[in-house]
C-alpha cells in the first residue's frame, strides 16, 4: 500500500474557507436555504472553484459536520480501564453540549434514527472503530456489536437533535453510555 500524497496547501486552504463560510451561512439560514452563489461570495472563491472541490452544498456539509464525527468516536472512546456503567466519560457529555451552535445543520444532515449522510458517515466510522477494537480484543462476535454500537449511538445522538428525546447533555450522555456498555457486556 502507498501512502497518501501529501494535501495540495491551497486546496486545504479553499476547502476550509468553503467550510467556514458554510458554517456562517447556516448561523443565519437553514441548509436548505444556502445557495451555491452566496457561499462562494462568503468565502472569496469562483463557483467553479467550488465544484472543483465539492459536487454540491451537501458533500461541502458533510464535509464540515466531519470534526463532530471525530469528535464523537473519540468522546465514545475516552476512557481507560474498567468503564463506569452509569455515568459517561465526562468527553460524552462535553460532546453532547458542543452541538448546540451547529444543532439545527446537524438535524439537517442527520435524520431522526440515524440516517442521513452525515448519519452514515457517524455510522461507518463508530463502526469501524469499535470492530477494530473488538478484534483486538478478541470479543466474540465483533462485527455483530460493532454494528449495533454504531448504529444505537447514531440514533440516539439524531433523536435528541431532532427532540425525540429529552434530557440535558449530561443526562442524554449517561444514557447513551448505558446502552453501549450493555451492548459491549451482551457479548
Amino acid at each position: 500500500m502507498t501512502p497518501a500524497a501529501p494535501e495540495d496547501p491551497r486546496a486545504a486552504r479553499t476547502r476550509a474557507k468553503l467550510r467556514e463560510a458554510l458554517l456562517a451561512e447556516c448561523a443565519e439560514r437553514p441548509l436548505a436555504e444556502v445557495g451555491v452563489a452566496a457561499l462562494v461570495r462568503r468565502a472569496g472563491v469562483g463557483r467553479a472553484t467550488f465544484y472543483v472541490h465539492y459536487d454540491g452544498l451537501e458533500a461541502l456539509a458533510v464535509d464540515a459536520c466531519a470534526d463532530v464525527v471525530r469528535e464523537a468516536v473519540e468522546a465514545l472512546h475516552a476512557w481507560r480501564g474498567r468503564p463506569d456503567p452509569v455515568h459517561a466519560p465526562p468527553a460524552l457529555p462535553t460532546f453532547f453540549a458542543s452541538l448546540a451552535p451547529h444543532a439545527a445543520l446537524y438535524r439537517a444532515l442527520l435524520a431522526p434514527g440515524g440516517g442521513g449522510p452525515l448519519g452514515r458517515v457517524l455510522h461507518r466510522d463508530l463502526r469501524a472503530y469499535s470492530l477494530r477494537e473488538r478484534e483486538l480484543a478478541g470479543a466474540a462476535d465483533a462485527p455483530l456489536v460493532a454494528s449495533a454500537v454504531a448504529a444505537t449511538f447514531a440514533g440516539v445522538l439524531a433523536d435528541w437533535l431532532h427532540g425525540l428525546l429529552a434530557g440535558t447533555p449530561a443526562d442524554i450522555a449517561d444514557q447513551v453510555w448505558q446502552l453501549l456498555v450493555a451492548l459491549h457486556a451482551s457479548r
